[in-house]
């Protein structure tokens, strides 16, 4: 099977490669001895930071080298993965969704957070919803595994782990620094703007309505890296 790579890349692309380079890069200075070694990854370092400002406009080339730099690790430690968040997609007794309004940007989307170090994964999905909205939840299943740089969702490298909960208690209160709205919304009157709604919402109200269905998962592309 063969690909090509987009005539004219969006902002998306370029910032999806720049943070591959740096990922291969950092994670060859964390384990190579050699000096030579050590000034070629440099190099691809700074490329993949001049492509990152190319794709953010508020991005400063030799400012994003030198944040990547200060995070080289040796042996393990400095091997690159993405980061982790992790969700809770909540339904109530009217088959809504509950959602949150982010201060910080305005968008809407399900309650998440990043995994917390002594939390397990459903465990983060239980604290993220009290915490964002106020409501008591109960994890029942892994519904989605995601890719969020790849679906746009965010701008740095991370997986999202999407958890179906069921409410046990408490009232709806929104987080006063995280949050500006909190509230359950219906199929047909979801609030806009909805990060990434293309890819969670069929899956969301899916499990809301009790259908049964396997953990959702971004497919393999070819090759993997371009598309």
């Amino acid at each position: 099977m063969t690909s090509t790579i987009p005539q004219h890349p969006q902002a998306s692309d370029l910032l999806r490669w720049s943070e591959t380079l740096a990922g291969i890069a950092r994670t060859g200075l964390g384990f190579t001895q050699s000096l030579y070694e050590q000034e070629r990854f440099e190099e691809v370092l700074k490329v993949a930071s001049d492509i990152r400002a190319a794709a953010i406009a508020e991005a400063v080339s030799d400012q994003m080298y030198e944040e990547w730099l200060s995070t080289v690790g040796m042996g393990v430690s400095g091997y690159q993965t993405p980061k982790t968040a992790v969700a809770a997609i909540v339904g109530n007794d009217q088959g809504e969704i509950l959602l949150t309004q982010r201060a910080d940007s305005g968008w809407w989307l399900y309650p998440v957070g990043w995994a917390d170090i002594g939390y397990s994964p459903s465990e983060v999905a239980v604290k993220e919803a009290l915490e964002e909205t106020g409501i008591e939840v109960e994890p029942v299943a892994l519904i989605a595994v995601l890719d969020g740089l790849r679906l746009g969702f965010s701008r740095h490298p991370l997986y999202s782990l999407l958890f179906h909960c069921k409410i046990v208690g408490g009232e709806l209160r929104g987080h006063p620094l995280e949050t500006s709205t909190v509230g359950f919304y219906s199929r047909e009157n979801l609030p806009q703007p909805l990060a990434g709604a293309h890819r969670w919402v069929d899956l969301a109200f899916a499990a809301i309505n009790g259908e049964s269905q396997p953990c959702s998962f971004d497919v393999p592309r070819s090759p993997m890296w371009r598309e």
